[in-house]
């Protein structure tokens, strides 16, 4: 997931992989159960007439093509994030179609702080800022699950760095 084994440099590791929280899904969830339940009794209840069958196509049609909007690119885009926390680096994966792929090396990571509303903190996950000496500076990572053993996780690939032991010795 997000980074394969194979584009591991020679003595790096890997930590930790995994998608944003499953709240993400939350909303795309309702929308299917709301466009399924909705297209369903609207041709339930639709009255029988001469283009009935064109009119229950046009339903169909259109629910598939709100469940394509709001549910189905929602998880694509939920399963096509990634994040990979070697000993070396903190990569972010995302896209669909196209692959976007940011890498933060441990050495030039600055701050590291996480924030979590009360709904976040029920369902163990958060926002981890990391600010890094690099080009792009301050990356907000929204909907990091396990946000405090991820933090503590970033925290020790750090002083593995700064102590010189990131390559396992």
């Amino acid at each position: 997931m997000g980074l394969p084994d194979h584009h591991l440099t020679e003595g790096e590791r890997r930590i930790r992989s995994f998608h944003p929280h499953w709240k993400r899904l939350v909303v795309p969830l309702l929308a299917l159960l709301l466009i399924a339940a909705a297209s369903g009794a609207a041709m339930f209840f639709m009255p029988g007439f001469a283009y009935e069958g064109y009119a229950r196509a046009a339903v169909a049609a259109v629910a598939v093509g709100l469940l394509a909007v709001w549910s189905f690119v929602p998880y694509l885009q939920w399963r096509n994030t990634s994040y990979v926390l070697t000993s070396h680096r903190f990569t972010i994966s995302t896209g669909v179609l196209s692959k976007s792929h940011d890498d933060i090396p441990m050495s030039k990571v600055n701050t590291v702080s996480a924030d979590q509303t009360l709904l976040e903190r029920i369902l163990g996950c958060g926002t981890l800022v990391v600010e890094s000496a690099g080009d792009q500076g301050r990356i907000v990572l929204r909907d990091i699950p396990d946000l405090q053993n991820v933090r503590a996780e970033l925290f020790q690939a750090l002083d593995d760095v700064a102590d010189g032991q990131a390559d396992g010795s």
